[in-house]
């Protein structure tokens, strides 16, 4: 078995203080725009789920190809599509999958089943990133995480109404399982810019949605809500998640993820005036309280000497 410690592949990327805060923060606007889906999707009339796939994936692909182009040009865009290698491609089908699965899930199960199970994302990266590349993570990402698991199961326990889908309790799970392998994969290959494995996601997303949708035609207003959904909600999260969880351990990266189920309801609240319930507020303030503790904890390791063998630090052996 080759030692993972001293693979240039396997090796932990070793990302400087400043690199890591504006990590945190990237990773938390993507989650921040993910957060606005379900405000969005409730705006959008057509009930076909490949329909709505579709058009999301379409206007978030062309968010993504003309974001590389103004940051990169024609040719560097070419020259990222072309070096993304293996790890740009299985990020590709992980988003695409995830992507897809969500829309999907929804038709078939409750929004609480799909945020409860995307709250183990934090746990399974960890554990992913263990299992493949002995990352250790920290005492304290462990605890957080915990936290973190216990308040989304808190925020959603009302809406569990015993309802059992096998098709979209497994599409949910399914998310959360791509979710995870997407961010270790990120993390680890954190020398290959992901913006174009994402962009490649969105177009398999749309061409797989193409070929199961009835029919692709939808109202002007649907249309306006689908570009939100697609460029605000998909396209820029993505380009936000995709450029900051390369600067932040893996464990970490999906923890401040955890904010898209937290905020959700929030802006559901806000936008269509539906008051969050008491078990949701609970939830959340535990959510949040944990992340803000953990971020801050995080901080102040940055200004101690780095110690081997710890999540983003690589070992010397």
């Amino acid at each position: 078995m080759t030692d993972t410690a001293s693979s240039p592949v396997a090796a932990s990327p070793i990302v400087s203080p400043q690199g890591e805060r504006v990590g945190f923060l990237l990773v938390f606007l993507s989650a921040l725009m993910w957060s606005f889906g379900g405000s969005i999707a409730r705006f959008i009339d057509n009930v076909d789920s490949w329909t709505v796939v579709f058009w999301r994936s379409v206007w978030a692909a062309a968010f993504l190809l003309c974001f590389m182009v103004w940051r990169d040009g024609w040719r560097g865009t070419l020259k990222l599509f072309r070096g993304m290698g293996l790890a740009g491609l299985a990020v590709a089908f992980c988003f695409a999958t995830a992507s897809t699965s969500f829309v999907v899930a929804l038709a078939y199960t409750t929004v609480a089943n799909i945020l409860l199970m995307q709250a183990g994302v934090p746990l399974l990266a960890a554990l992913f990133a263990w299992a493949l590349f002995r990352e250790r993570v920290a005492v304290a990402t462990w605890v957080a995480i915990a936290a973190v698991i216990v308040g989304v199961a808190i925020m959603v326990s009302e809406s569990l109404d015993g309802a059992v889908s096998p098709i979209g309790d497994g599409l949910a799970l399914l998310i959360a399982v791509m979710f995870s392998i997407a961010t270790v994969i990120t993390r680890r290959f954190a020398h290959v810019r992901m913006t174009p494995a994402t962009c490649l996601g969105t177009m398999l997303a749309a061409a797989f949605a193409a070929s199961q949708a009835s029919a692709l035609g939808v109202s002007s207003h649907d249309m306006g809500f689908l570009f939100a959904f697609g460029v605000i909600n998909l396209g820029l999260g993505l380009a936000f998640f995709a450029t900051g969880a390369r600067l932040v351990p893996a464990a970490v990266a999906a923890l401040l993820g955890t904010f898209e189920p937290i905020l959700g309801p929030i802006w559901v609240w806000l936008i269509h005036s539906e008051v969050p319930s008491a078990r949701t507020i609970v939830g959340g303030a535990v959510v949040v309280t944990a992340l803000l503790v953990h971020i801050g904890l995080e901080f102040k390791r940055q200004t101690r000497p780095a110690r081997a063998g710890v999540t983003g630090v690589p070992s010397p052996n």
